[in-house]
């Protein structure tokens, strides 16, 4: 439990001892003692975690007194502690702002643990609450997660910007690699819908029998295995953003069953007549030409237009000039962060070598190279052999060779680990992902 900073207002010294030393039992925490009502709403206090509150002062009492208590300090749990036993008056404190109703008597002792405890409870999780909300804030401003300085990226936030203050449907064209989950969580994010879920769905995962039921869910006994009533994708997204990404996969008669959704905007669940309205916002993505596949007779004309809406287009890599350099050093301070270690400095080599790639992964392909070139230095630079491309370009681990086993080349990443960090087992099997055992059997 964290440290709270606890007003204790008793005329009682004794009783205030007691509750300040009942305190304690849950923890360590910062107390100030008052022992008027006067002192309590004149004296220069920083509003405190918790109040306790004698409801019996001999300058004040009442709801009156609470009242003004809640105005001063309106952020504060105040606990009520009174020798009366009078249920109305309890509950009128508790109408009136208080947190709880503590009664003198032998259960004090354990009720003010409780509430105490409970308080606590209750303020971690609004922190964590307030918390993830700047996380999120942070993390999908389009700026720090979409990381650009080419012209080229320049149009595209301002597409973002227009896209999250309005409620059009957005289509986001790109090849795989390129960002598009990461645009359409920004957008997302940063609208007035950011409070409310954002659903991806990877159409082209799913069969044409699981698409239906996984998109608008169904009810009980309506197919073998349908033992209750469940959700689809469109109703967890209520009021939120379903994201369906590679919606050029979809067959001719999803495009159909899709179309009259968008039209109506609402579904119904598989085995079922009953219409749901839907409320939520649709992004699409694909790193197919959709116009070309409308020409060629693969894709709905009229469902093109009902998706198009405001169309974000993400430039390949390659494209993007200095961006490499950029997302490299972005990645590299990422990794460094998360794995608490110490800053890595990109070598000239090594910078020479990422620039000359031509990425046919994109940022992700790059993210990767980049993630495991952190692992592979011995040091706190990055050298132009850690730099590794899978696509048996080059490569440190020499995958040119048909001659090296995957069991060979997970022995020479196993090595390196162990010389970067001094034989730790344990350090190493977290890094890489795997268990202690493979690393001992691998040693053996």
């Amino acid at each position: 439990m964290e440290n709270l900073s606890i007003l204790i207002a008793e005329d009682d010294d004794w009783y205030a001892e007691f509750v300040k030393y009942t305190i304690t039992l849950t923890g360590e925490h910062n107390f100030q003692i008052v022992r008027t009502v006067k002192q309590l709403l004149n004296k220069l206090l920083i509003q405190p975690d918790i109040i306790t509150l004698d409801f019996n002062f001999p300058d004040g009492t009442g709801e009156d007194m609470l009242r003004q208590i809640k105005s001063k300090y309106p952020e504060s749990y105040v606990v009520v502690i009174s020798a009366q036993e009078d249920v109305q008056v309890a509950v009128n404190l508790l109408n009136n702002g208080a947190f709880d109703y503590v009664v003198k008597n032998d259960e004090a002792r354990n009720r003010i643990v409780q509430i105490i405890r409970s308080i606590a409870e209750k303020k971690s999780l609004k922190k964590q609450i307030v918390d993830l909300e700047n996380e999120v804030r942070v993390k999908y401003d389009y700026r720090e997660t979409l990381i650009s300085n080419s012209k080229t990226f320049k149009s595209i936030y301002d597409l973002i910007r227009k896209a999250s203050v309005t409620n059009i449907n957005v289509s986001i064209f790109g090849a795989t690699g390129t960002g598009k989950e990461v645009a359409a969580k920004a957008i997302h994010f940063n609208s007035n819908r950011a409070k409310y879920p954002f659903v991806a769905v990877n159409l082209s995962a799913l069969t044409d029998s699981l698409l239906e039921s996984e998109l608008f869910g169904y009810v009980k006994g309506s197919f073998t295995g349908a033992n209750e009533d469940r959700k689809g994708k469109f109703e967890e997204a209520a009021k939120g953003t379903i994201f369906l990404d590679e919606i050029a996969d979809i067959s001719e008669s999803t495009q159909i069953i899709l179309l009259r959704v968008l039209q109506e905007m609402e579904i119904s669940r598989v085995g079922s007549n009953k219409l749901i309205q839907l409320s939520c916002r649709v992004i699409t993505a694909t790193n197919k030409d959709l116009a070309e596949e409308v020409r060629h007779g693969h894709f709905r004309q009229d469902l093109f237009y009902r998706l198009m809406g405001l169309p974000i287009n993400l430039p390949r890599l390659i494209e993007r000039g200095n961006d490499i350099l950029l997302l490299a050093l972005h990645f590299s301070a990422n990794y460094t962060n998360k794995n608490k270690e110490k800053p890595i400095i990109l070598s000239e080599g090594a910078i020479n070598k990422l620039m000359s790639h031509h990425y046919p992964g994109n940022v992700r392909e790059l993210k990767s190279i980049v993630d495991l070139a952190c692992v592979l230095t011995n040091n706190s630079f990055i050298k132009s052999e850690d730099i590794i491309f899978n696509d048996l370009s080059s490569g440190y681990l020499d995958f040119n060779n048909e001659n090296q086993t995957l069991k060979y080349q997970n022995k020479k990443l196993i090595e390196s680990m162990l010389n970067k960090h001094n034989n730790n087992v344990r350090l190493v099997a977290q890094k890489l992902g795997i268990g202690k055992s493979t690393i001992y059997r691998m040693i053996k």
